[in-house]
């Protein structure tokens, strides 16, 4: 996608140059001879990138930098310099200058930057339409997501959540099945009853019966007291089975009964309850295997399933991950914190990882990185080792059949990159020991990590995933 920019020189030829490289990669160029006329534009248009040599007639560019910072600080301004005036240039860097570039530079240099530029403003696009889109819902709905799997998710809650009918949430582990079945109670009329969960795979054989339905004093050794159940502190409300392939069979003829019948007899006496309960189950394993197994009666299976709502993996649902993101970020960060950002590097790794352990997965890894980065930008070395492994894997990774010929300038700069990241990584990100590895002076070697955009992080990042070196 193509940028606005504003390119200031003084030089003609430069100007001329310049602009035509900026238009043949489908950016749209407004130019100016000097400081003056470059203010001009910029006050009377936001332009995304402002190009202009630090030196300039009538307004200097350093000047001008400050000018636009303070008129439009979302545009992003790329200084050229001469070597005498890099420290000017380092001073603009550390007062919000996208990157500065040392003439004679290469274009294609510049169309990194540029390229950089598009995606971290792609990136706080997509983020900032995920937080508009966030901010119109309720703060107690929790299920996030727009994509078509997410929508009808969404459309059986609705239709499903003023009946009393059993409903199965079926899904992977980390999926939001307990949030689910929230939903569903919080939507019905019995919102203000009991919603009451069994987490049926922590308890054991012995006691699950006791925990439903409730026993009597003396009902088996260690009952000292009596005690209602789960089903008898629901009456009203909502019981959520969370995990029912894990309960036992005897357990099953009991809960069998309440569904068809609303009573059951509570350890220890014959005595018969009633309750009116809504039961939902839900279950990661596929109940018809369990039942071909003899583990799970074949016509609870029918009563506890009377509607299904199965809830799709993180890698079923694309487009939805802008959405999480914000909303975790979001949810995680201290009030009175501005929300983090996310660098491209990051965002490139959250979006190839498959997440085996889906949104709870997810969340886990927003609440490590938000921690970590300390209410600053979240990069690959806030992410979990495994998340951020991905991220550093995107670049070292051969496509299958053969490899696509590019260009040999974009394999040279590419090549290049990897390697002063791997001198870091094995000079333990010491700049000077990196610099006599690679045999060049530190004034070069910082140059040359400046223009591909290698940051300390990353090179820490490396460090920390970097092979130990054997001895020979």
């Amino acid at each position: 996608m193509g940028l606005d920019i504003l390119l200031i020189d003084d030089e003609p030829d430069m100007r001329l140059v310049l602009e035509e490289a900026l238009r043949d990669a489908d950016h749209r160029v407004v130019t100016a001879g000097d400081g003056a006329e470059g203010l001009n534009h910029a006050l009377s248009k936001v332009f995304d990138v402002v190009i202009c040599d630090v030196r300039l007639p009538k307004i200097d560019g350093l000047t001008l930098f400050r000018r636009i910072r303070q008129a439009s600080p979302s545009t992003d301004v790329i200084l050229m310099t001469a070597y005498a005036e890099v420290a000017d240039a380092v001073t603009a860097l550390k007062q919000g200058a996208f990157d500065y570039l040392t003439k004679p530079f290469d274009i294609d240099e510049l169309l990194v930057q540029l390229q950089r530029i598009s995606e971290h403003r792609a990136l706080r696009s997509e983020l900032e339409q995920a937080r508009v889109e966030l901010s119109g819902r309720k703060r107690e709905v929790a299920l996030v997501g727009q994509s078509s799997a997410m929508r009808r998710v969404t459309g059986l809650i609705d239709m499903v959540a003023g009946s009393d009918a059993p409903v199965l949430v079926s899904g992977e582990s980390g999926t939001g099945k307990e949030l689910v079945a929230r939903m569903l109670h919080e939507r019905s009329n019995r919102h203000a009853k009991p919603f009451v969960v069994v987490n049926c795979g922590a308890l054991t054989e012995t006691l699950i019966e006791a925990e439903l339905f409730g026993h009597e004093r003396g009902a088996f050794t260690g009952a000292v007291k009596k005690r209602e159940g789960r089903f008898k502190a629901a009456d009203g409300g909502t019981v959520f089975l969370d995990e029912i392939a894990e309960l036992p069979l005897s357990a099953q003829a009991k809960l069998l009964r309440v569904l068809q019948e609303g009573t059951f007899e509570p350890l220890g006496t014959n005595a018969t309850v009633r309750v009116d309960v809504r039961v939902i189950s839900a279950t990661r394993r596929h109940l018809k295997e369990r039942i071909a197994e003899g583990s799970f009666r074949e016509d609870l299976y029918y009563r506890v399933n009377v509607i299904e709502i199965p809830l799709p993996p993180m890698r079923e649902r694309p487009g939805d991950l802008s959405l999480l993101v914000q909303y975790f970020l979001q949810r995680f960060t201290p009030s009175g914190r501005a929300l983090p950002t996310v660098s491209p590097a990051a965002w490139a790794a959250l979006s190839q990882y498959p997440y085996p352990g889906n949104v709870r997965e997810l969340s886990h890894a927003l609440e490590h990185a938000v921690v970590l980065s300390g209410g600053g930008e979240i990069d690959l070395r806030h992410l979990p080792l495994d998340i951020a492994n991905q991220g550093l894997d995107l670049g070292r990774a051969e496509p299958s059949g053969s490899p696509e010929i590019r260009p040999l300038h974009i394999a040279l700069r590419e090549f290049e990159r990897e390697y002063l990241l791997r001198a870091m990584a094995q000079a333990s990100s010491k700049r000077v020991r990196a610099a006599e590895m690679l045999g060049i002076s530190r004034k070069s070697l910082w140059e040359k990590l400046r223009l591909h955009g290698i940051s300390d992080a990353e090179t820490e990042s490396r460090e920390l995933h970097e092979p130990p070196r054997t001895a020979s």
